[in-house]
């Protein structure tokens, strides 16, 4: 498998067709999205402003990948320096890391509600938390992300569960069982969910 940077210089070279450089950036996002596939994105169309049509602003393809490239970045210099840390505690017989090792990502189940600033702003905030079920709510209900105590919001549209999300970033706080025992139904959720997808992968959700 070629490397991100392989694949975010094609995002740059203006010799290729607009549709081989999205292509590209998608790949970049299966090597890093600090929110998910999906929800990273969807988080790049919007603050890119990548268009429908590419040919209306290719540029935004590049502002997509310096954005994600940013953050990456910002993750593998706090990685790299853990790295030296843990060496030096393995060495010591220490079997557990302390500090943890840096995040790369985190939950968000509805790919339509993430945080609203640039990655690299919302990476330390990622990086310091463990993915999965360190995603709950301090003693004070703050959000352990975006520190703010805006509430929660149940959502179940992916038919896997219920989602409890942060109101403000929509960070995965929790999930229970899905509450529709009915098979079919769940299909139909799951089925309808997929169809969003698609419509966040073909960039044709309303703004």
């Amino acid at each position: 498998m070629t490397s991100f940077a392989t694949h975010r210089l094609r995002v740059h070279d203006t010799t290729r067709a607009p549709y081989r450089r999205l292509s590209a950036l998608r790949t970049c996002l299966t090597e890093f999205s600090p929110y998910g596939f999906y929800a990273t994105y969807h988080h790049l169309c919007r603050s890119a402003g990548i268009p429908r049509d590419l040919d209306e602003d290719p540029g935004s393809l590049v502002r997509a990948v310096e954005e994600l490239h940013e953050a990456r970045l910002l993750w593998r210099e706090a990685f790299a320096v853990w790295q030296v840390g843990r060496r030096a505690q393995k060495r010591a017989g220490v079997r557990r890391p302390e500090p943890r090792e840096p995040s790369r990502g985190l939950r968000w189940p509805n790919p339509e509600l993430h945080p609203e600033g640039r990655l690299v702003e919302v990476m330390p905030a990622v990086m310091r938390l463990r993915p999965g079920a360190d995603g709950r709510q301090g003693r004070d209900g703050a959000c352990p992300l975006c520190a703010a105590d805006r509430g929660t919001v149940e959502w179940d549209r992916d038919g896997y569960g219920v989602h409890t999300l942060c109101a403000r970033c929509g960070l995965g706080l929790d999930r229970r069982p899905p509450r529709l025992p009915d098979v079919r139904e769940r299909t139909e959720v799951r089925a309808a969910f997929r169809r969003r997808e698609h419509l966040i992968w073909t960039r044709r959700l309303e703004a």
